[in-house]
């Protein structure tokens, strides 16, 4: 079982810059997929961002563009750099993790079960 802690969110301005980092523990392969998903207050938890165990990443139309999922595998550290901030991207951001023998592909569709705890980014106008 992998272990899965958010951290780096708070409070920025529409247009500015936070990044998120997961740090991943126990159980841990280079090789999972792993996403950001996100929920806002009153609405259902929203998948924005997944990444191959061998590369390739993924976006919702929502954050395409402005968003960059990345990996530091040496460090089991999964990144979100969210740029361009706009209001509707405050919401608690939670990484997780889809754990398969081998190297884990389409991520997309992957089903994720290894969830974190979560951490808070509010943007404000």
């Amino acid at each position: 079982q992998v272990r899965l802690e958010e951290s780096g969110g708070g409070s920025v301005q529409t247009g500015g810059s936070l990044r998120l980092a997961c740090t991943a523990s126990g159980n841990t392969y280079p090789s999972h997929c792993m996403a950001w998903f996100r929920q806002a207050p009153g609405k259902e938890r929203e998948k924005i961002t997944t990444i191959d165990g061998d590369g390739p990443s993924f976006y919702a139309e929502a954050v395409k563009g402005r968003f960059t999922i990345s990996k530091d595998n040496a460090r089991n550290i999964l990144y979100l750099q969210m740029n361009s901030l706009k209001l509707e991207d405050s919401a608690t951001y939670y990484c997780a993790a889809h754990q398969i023998s081998g190297t884990c592909r389409d991520s997309w569709h992957r089903r994720y079960n290894n969830w974190g705890q979560g951490t808070q980014v509010t943007v404000s106008s």
